[in-house]
């Protein structure tokens, strides 16, 4: 039905009389139209009959159309074609290393690179036209740069990517994607002044699926790199369960071979350029730019891992699994049952009545002797604190549909934290850190907290539940007065 429409449509444009600029406008109503009738032909169960009515509309006499058609089953076929295909579900991963080490020679195997910057010293790198083939491994012409960064004017974050030659001492390599990405010169006091929300965004949107990728960030003199590299990690997510296709072919003797392609690693590669075009090689910059950007892509791969895989207790797993072999980490769990024993209502109560059990995860970070100054050790430690609802239904003050999808990402507080304690663990910090991470489900169950229900926080407070969709304070309240109660080296 939608096809026959579309030639009906088709056919009075053909008989239309009026101004260019009107049949410029139908024919943008048409292309609308094109899109709307592919939509439903795909997902319609009459979609083999209107994808080739459709096709058999548009082609030519003279040309012979094949139409590529996903039918609503296991298999897709292929009009006039010998091969078919079916989906197969394989769990995986993104397959992205994110390296900041500012050696040369992934810069050399890089086929596109990204540069990024305020428009200021985006212009400062332009003008510098001998450290060309130093910078990027080969020498674009100056003025196709130039002419490059002359259209990212304004105050606006914009981008401009020409495919150029590689020129230069490197192996002859095929035509490279250069792009430039200017940020905002100015921005709000809410904002970091290298726009780094609109940085992720625009790195996500400019950098290629597959193979090597060189960034290039001018993060002037002023600004530490750790956040910049934080950015820059949001955008390269970790965890993925999206099907592949897995190809099949006949043979002759009617066997069925099966090829699966892999998907090629993609390999980000980051350097930091100062406010004079210069390389940023101090270790302790690069480490940092590393420990945040492995941080950031744990809390992400955390909070997208979806609830019947990311339980409390699996969640607590894979705390232990990090610091397993780090000595200056302790862990301690107090699980279940053992949370009422003690006294921390808020916890228990939130989690009690789902089938993985509530916990507090508490993570100790000792700094060796061999960090720690004069200064440090009379420094007070710090404390973090992490809500880990790994899915919260509302209890039984339900979520509405609608507001229930997302809630995954409920836990998202704790993921934070963790890898933040991660990265100072990493990067050896001289102060002494703790974590305490509230883990449980706010789910429904025979044993869920009600509304009316009155419980005992730790800190010895009574508490009447009105919504039992607000448990975030409650779990927290116990963490924040198992630190004042027992971290005497804290200074809340």
């Amino acid at each position: 039905q939608c096809a026959s429409s579309l030639v009906a449509v088709i056919t009075m444009m053909q008989r239309f009389h009026g101004s260019s600029s009107e049949k410029k406008v139908a024919r943008s109503a048409i292309l609308f139209y094109v899109m709307v009738t592919m939509m439903f032909a795909i997902l319609s169960e009459s979609g083999s009959r209107s994808c080739a009515m459709f096709a058999s509309a548009f082609s030519p006499a003279s040309r012979t159309s094949r139409v590529h058609h996903a039918a609503v089953s296991s298999q897709c076929r292929f009009f006039g074609s010998s091969s078919s295909s079916s989906i197969t579900t394989r769990l995986s991963a993104i397959s992205t290393s994110l390296s900041f080490d500012p050696s040369t020679d992934i810069r050399d195997r890089a086929t596109s690179t990204i540069v990024i910057g305020r428009h200021a010293a985006l212009k400062t790198l332009v003008d510098q036209q001998d450290a060309y083939v130093s910078h990027f491994g080969f020498r674009p012409h100056p003025e196709i740069l130039s002419s490059m960064r002359d259209t990212l004017g304004g105050n606006s974050a914009s981008t401009s990517h020409v495919l150029v030659p590689t020129v230069g001492p490197a192996a002859p390599r095929p035509p490279h994607r250069f792009s430039l990405v200017g940020l905002k010169n100015k921005v709000t006091r809410n904002n970091h002044p290298l726009s780094l929300h609109a940085m992720t965004d625009l790195v996500r949107s400019n950098v290629a699926s597959k193979g090597t990728v060189h960034i290039m960030v001018c993060v002037e003199d002023e600004f530490p790199v750790a956040p910049v590299a934080a950015a820059l990690a949001r955008a390269f997510p970790v965890f993925t369960k999206k099907t592949k296709a897995k190809k099949k072919s006949k043979a002759d003797d009617g066997e069925t071979d099966e090829e699966e392609k892999e998907d090629e690693e993609r390999l980000i590669h980051v350097t930091f350029l100062d406010s004079k075009g210069k390389v940023i090689k101090t270790s302790s910059e690069v480490n940092a730019a590393e420990a945040a950007a492995e941080g950031v892509r744990l809390a992400c791969r955390l909070v997208d891992t979806h609830p019947e895989e990311l339980t409390t207790t699996a969640y607590a797993n894979e705390c232990k699994t990090l610091f397993e072999n780090d000595d200056t980490v302790t862990i301690e769990e107090i699980v279940g049952e053992e949370l009422e024993e003690k006294g921390y209502g808020g916890i228990y109560n939130v989690g009690k009545g789902a089938t993985e059990p509530p916990r507090l995860l508490i993570l100790e970070y000792t700094p060796p002797d061999d960090v720690v100054s004069d200064d440090d050790e009379n420094a007070s430690a710090i404390t973090l604190v992490g809500k880990g609802i790994v899915y919260d239904t509302g209890g039984l003050a339900i979520k509405s549909r609608v507001g229930m999808c997302g809630m995954k990402h409920d836990m998202g507080g704790s993921a934070g934290v963790l890898g933040g304690f991660m990265a100072a663990v990493k990067l050896r910090t001289p102060r002494k850190i703790r974590l305490l991470m509230c883990l449980a489900e706010n789910a429904i169950g025979p044993k869920s907290v009600r509304n009316d229900d009155i419980i005992t926080q730790y800190s010895g407070k009574t508490v009447e539940i009105n919504n039992s969709d607000a448990e975030g304070r409650l779990v927290l309240s116990d963490a924040v007065a198992h630190a004042t109660k027992h971290f005497d080296d804290c200074d809340l």
